[in-house]
């Protein structure tokens, strides 16, 4: 079995990029290109890491059947963080890139905010679940507060800010997926 090969396939059927998959699994896009065309060797420690990010593990990976999961908890998701912009990301659904949808937890700081997107197909939905923030769509400001929702086809650049004192926790969900 060459493992380089299955993992571009794992890769290539999760609709992840090379570069998606090293900022998600902290490695370089140079190593998982190695990686994948078998050039290099990789740890066993850092195969489960890159698995994890592709929503697979060492039994499904080198077994021929794979059984669809249905729930997924803490152990399940993924965490990433950035410091200049003052947030975290967590996927709570680590294979979803080969849905419709993708569902991450936001969590911005004191004066965070996500990154800009630009405009895509598919739609937004977000759900405040902690603090309050503030929805830029374009030009235009939306406060959004614990409890409240909001929804958008992302036809303009957009994105959170948190400009309160306390921090913020959203549930987003895009079509497709774009985290």
């Amino acid at each position: 079995m060459k493992i380089g090969e299955k993992i571009k396939r794992l890769r290539v059927y999760n609709n992840m990029t090379q570069e998606e998959l090293a900022a998600r699994s902290e490695l370089s896009k140079g190593f998982i290109s190695q990686v994948e065309r078998d050039l290099t060797s990789i740890s066993i420690a850092t195969l489960v890491d890159v698995l994890e990010c592709l929503g697979s593990n060492l039994r499904d990976f080198f077994s021929e059947q794979q059984e669809e999961k249905i729930v997924f908890g803490k152990n399940d998701s993924f965490l990433k963080e950035d410091k200049t912009l003052l947030h975290k990301v967590e996927w709570v659904i680590p294979n979803c890139q080969k849905y419709d949808m993708e569902p991450i937890l936001l969590t911005l700081e004191p004066g965070g905010q996500s990154p800009q997107e630009s405009p895509h197909t598919g739609e937004e939905f977000g759900h405040c679940l902690h603090g309050s923030f503030t929805l830029h769509l374009g030009q235009r400001r939306f406060k959004v507060k614990k409890g409240e929702s909001f929804y958008f086809i992302p036809s303009e650049q957009h994105f959170l800010h948190n400009s309160g004192k306390n921090e913020a926790r959203v549930l987003w969900v895009v079509t497709p997926p774009t985290f």
